[in-house]
């Protein structure tokens, strides 16, 4: 029995009202992130590879990360620094050869104070090489889905070879949040200064953690500046069960960094509102069933169908069942069918979720089987006689 891609255009309910403003971002490029229903808000030039700045010092940290994740690395863990790590100028901890940082501490210094020096220190300490490191992030980013990326340094320095897109930062900025959530709160500590060393670059440079906004805040994650880059953020804010991840980059100054970042961030929370449209296990369309004990079985939501919509918009939206039908007996309850694809006006992907089956459905016994074949047999008959008549 051949199988059919089936489509069946189904009707949600929805609320109605104006749509989203669109979002005239002054970044050069940019990538906003809706974390709760897996939704692209936005998207400029987010998958050219740019130079990120220290943005790129993100993927030292995941590696990091990862090396305390499976026990090759402790928080107490100290590294030897090298004469290369301490003459690392911009943006230091102000390390020595004497010092041996621990792994929190480096941590630090990397997360607040955008050590380029810390970077180097972690670098040498997990890969015995600056240079072998980098081929590590590039490994690792590869594996994070990051194709858009590559590296060449620990830090972000200045080079050719360092290049990252706003998606792939988005992404990982969103793995990170995801996959180390004991790690993360480092990323909103405001101020650390390693042995009273650097008074003057003590304190965090992400300006979205000294707003107090009414409703929402933010958390993290790592700013980067150089004069190629321009001045860029990647972010994150919470409001309510949402979170955002937000990566811009390219502006002119930090004051235009910090007014963008906040203007998005707002955007994103007052433009778009949360819908649950229909709930988990609700039936919303029919599969036909080859062989089976009944004809059709259900397809329902494997989850709630909760929605991102642009405020109050209604029209425009459309929903459709997607499955291969008919489906192939025997079946059973919650064996997955097809997609729910969903579209709404204003966003570029369309939101998907897993259709299930609600009940099961045993293989038809023989009189089932007789039916099936007489059908069939019918069917041909038919067509020979449409044939020949024509």
């Amino acid at each position: 029995m051949p199988f059919l891609r089936l489509v069946a255009v189904l009707s949600l309910a929805l609320l109605a009202a104006l749509p989203a403003r669109a979002f005239e971002t002054r970044a050069h490029a940019a990538w906003v992130y809706d974390m709760t229903t897996r939704t692209v808000l936005l998207e400029k030039n987010a998958d050219i590879p740019l130079p990120p700045a220290s943005m790129s010092k993100l993927m030292t940290l995941e590696l990091l990360f990862d090396a305390l994740r499976d026990g090759r690395v402790t928080m107490d863990t100290t590294f030897a620094v090298s004469t290369r790590a301490k003459q690392m100028g911009g943006s230091t901890m102000f390390l020595n050869e004497l010092d041996r940082p621990s792994v929190h501490e480096l941590m630090q210094g990397i997360a607040i104070n955008s050590g380029n020096d810390a970077c180097v220190v972690v670098a040498e300490g997990l890969a015995g090489s600056e240079e072998a490191f980098a081929r590590l992030m590039t490994e690792r980013a590869q594996a994070l889905g990051m194709t858009n990326s590559s590296f060449a340094n620990a830090s972000g320095w200045p080079d050719p070879g360092q290049r990252m897109s706003m998606h792939d930062l988005g992404v990982l900025a969103a793995h990170i949040i995801t996959n180390f959530p004991e790690y993360y709160p480092l990323f909103a500590e405001t101020t650390y200064n390693y042995k009273d060393r650097a008074p003057a670059n003590a304190h965090n440079r992400n300006p979205l953690l000294k707003i107090s906004a009414a409703d929402w805040h933010a958390d993290g994650l790592k700013t980067g500046h150089t004069e190629e880059a321009g001045f860029g953020l990647v972010g994150s804010a919470v409001m309510g069960e949402r979170r955002i991840v937000f990566v811009l980059s390219g502006m002119a100054s930090d004051t235009e960094r910090a007014q963008e970042a906040e203007a998005v961030a707002n955007w994103a929370f007052r433009q778009f509102v949360l819908n649950t449209m229909a709930t988990k296990g609700t039936q919303l369309a029919e599969a036909p069933v080859w062989l089976g004990a009944v004809p059709k079985v259900g397809l329902a939501p494997a989850e709630d169908v909760t929605l991102l919509l642009p405020a109050g918009a209604k029209e425009g939206v459309t929903a459709e069942a997607v499955f291969n039908g008919p489906v192939q007996a025997p079946v059973k309850a919650g064996d997955p069918l097809g997609q729910l694809v969903i579209h709404i006006p204003g966003l570029d992907e369309p939101t998907t979720v897993p259709l299930v089956a609600t009940a099961d459905v045993a293989e038809g016994g023989f009189l089932v089987r007789m039916k099936t074949a007489i059908g069939r047999l019918s069917a041909r008959a038919f067509q020979a006689a449409s044939g020949a008549n024509s």
